[in-house]
């Protein structure tokens, strides 16, 4: 699986460079004149030289866009909200996760779009994304129960790591100022997020039963959905995502279970 994922990425890559290649052509081009005004000497003895510098920004027509990409690279840090709380419930003691451990990655692969002028569009986008909870208890969690269900262990754990694997769909509004001097610019991007259940694993490693990796249902809700916000300046940035519904279906006492995930973004 990580080799097809890797093999993804590489072709993606590829097949972006040569687009933007491509894209180059159907931009348009506007060059300015700045007239920039060097003080040489000091006190009243100054003297100015002007210089001529051209700066050549593209701006591109509105329009349709569709095709393959890799962008919006999510690399971050997830976190499960209680009820309104970031502290979980005795009930719910036995997800106590390691913070700085539990993960939350992904990216996309395929977008459409539509650009109203150079300062906004809208898009939506299709990809992956990978939630990872580094469990602190040495427990295990029941597969294809439900509800929720766990087993109380004898073993200390080294890794303990309940994931989930998703297909995302966000749909975006994007904002974006003029190119600054470097020709970068802000992004201002406020999204709706769904998302899909393809696999969620369990993946154990101790001294005692060496590794383990246990695929099946671990009650994740199967269509997922919430609101995201990125900012960024040039190809990089920062995300937030919180998810409206449950972690986990059919699972009463998980009722109020909500996921939050925040980190560094590359790629607009």
């Amino acid at each position: 699986m990580k080799r097809l994922i890797f093999t993804t990425i590489i072709c993606l890559a590829a097949t972006t460079l040569f687009a933007q290649t491509d894209s180059v052509k159907t931009s348009t081009d506007t060059t300015k004149t700045r007239r920039t005004r060097i003080r040489l000497g000091f006190g009243d003895d100054v003297a100015q030289v002007g210089i001529n510098d051209t700066i050549t920004t593209h701006s591109k027509a509105p329009g349709f866009s569709f095709g393959l990409t890799f962008t919006r690279f999510d690399i971050g840090l997830t976190t499960l909200n209680d009820n309104g709380s970031f502290k979980l419930s005795p009930t719910n003691q036995f997800l106590n996760y390691r913070s700085w451990r539990s993960s939350n990655i992904g990216f996309d692969v395929l977008q459409l779009g539509y650009r109203f002028n150079s300062s906004f569009r809208i898009y939506t986008a299709g990809g992956f994304d990978w939630t990872n909870f580094r469990l602190r208890e040495s427990v295990t969690i029941l597969r294809n129960q439900a509800p929720l269900a766990y087993t109380q262990d004898a073993v200390k754990y080294d890794k303990n790591r309940l994931s989930a694997t998703y297909i995302r769909v966000p749909v975006a509004f994007d904002f974006r100022t003029r190119d600054d001097d470097d020709g970068r610019r802000f992004h201002f991007v406020g999204a709706a997020e769904m998302g899909v259940l393809i696999s969620s694993s369990l993946k154990q490693e101790s001294k005692e039963n060496g590794n383990l990796k246990l695929g099946g249902n671990y009650n994740f809700s199967k269509f997922r959905y919430g609101a995201s916000l990125r900012i960024g300046y040039g190809a990089i940035g920062v995300f937030g995502k919180y998810y409206f519904n449950n972690v986990f279906e059919n699972s009463p006492a998980q009722d109020g279970l909500r996921n939050f995930s925040f980190g560094m973004s590359v790629g607009w």
